[in-house]
Formats: C-alpha cells, sequence, structure tokens
C-alpha cells in the first residue's frame, strides 16, 4: 500500500485548493488533520492534512498536505483554521489534532513525512504497510 504526502504549499491559494479537494473529493475523504509544531525559532505554526481513502484502481493513498504554513498566534483561531473546520462540519467530520515535530529538525523532507507517516500509522489513520 503507497501512502505518500502530496504537499500543496504554505500560502492562502494552498489552503484553498486543500478545501477544494475536500469538497469535490467528498466521497474519498478519510481524515482532516490539523498537527501543531514548534519551529526551532520558536515560532507555533499549524499544518492542514487531508487523508483520502485509498483509490479504486490501485493501493494509493494520498495525504494532502499544507505544510506549517498557518502560524498560532497566542492560541487564537484563525480565520483559516475556521474555514479548514468548516469543511470537515460539511462532511460530518471532526478535525483531529496532533502535535508533532517541526520539519526543520529533519534533514531531509522526505525524512520528516516518514516520520508523520510512521505516527498516523502508530495512531491507526494509516493502515500498516502489506
Amino acid at each position: 500500500m503507497n501512502q505518500r504526502f502530496i504537499e500543496l504549499g504554505q500560502g492562502f491559494s494552498d489552503l484553498y485548493e486543500l478545501l477544494e479537494l475536500a469538497k469535490s473529493n467528498a466521497y474519498r475523504v478519510n481524515y482532516f488533520l490539523c498537527m501543531e509544531a514548534m519551529s526551532s525559532g520558536g515560532r507555533k505554526s499549524m499544518s492542514f492534512v487531508l487523508v483520502l481513502k485509498k483509490s479504486s484502481y490501485g493501493d494509493f493513498i494520498p495525504l494532502y498536505i499544507c505544510r506549517e504554513g498557518i502560524p498560532v498566534i497566542d492560541g487564537k483561531v484563525t480565520k483559516r483554521y475556521e474555514l479548514f473546520e468548516q469543511a470537515a462540519k460539511d462532511q460530518d467530520k471532526k478535525v483531529i489534532h496532533m502535535e508533532v515535530r517541526h520539519s526543520d529538525t529533519f534533514a531531509d523532507i522526505e525524512l520528516y513525512y516518514q516520520y508523520l507517516i510512521g505516527i498516523l500509522r502508530m495512531n491507526r489513520y494509516l493502515p500498516p504497510l502489506q
């Protein structure tokens, strides 16, 4: 089973694309994830992840991510988070929150994504390798 992160980016338009993917693939959406991380500079940020169910033509599970582009300011809820939460509510799902390490603590972004996939498998949000 192939499970892979597809990074959309870190800006406003990337979040809107993620929300559009959730809307157009509503029948495949499995989870809405919000991952919070503290950078080495002491700034806290959120990543939004959309986990889809495996495709009908193969064993591929895409994980669309807007990586660490949403700052956390004094624990306040941002408009971008509200949009993400509303997209989850529209599909009768809840946003799952996780605290993870920041990507800047890894030498390579692929190692970071392997780390996240391991966490998601351990918490049973992704199936184990077959």
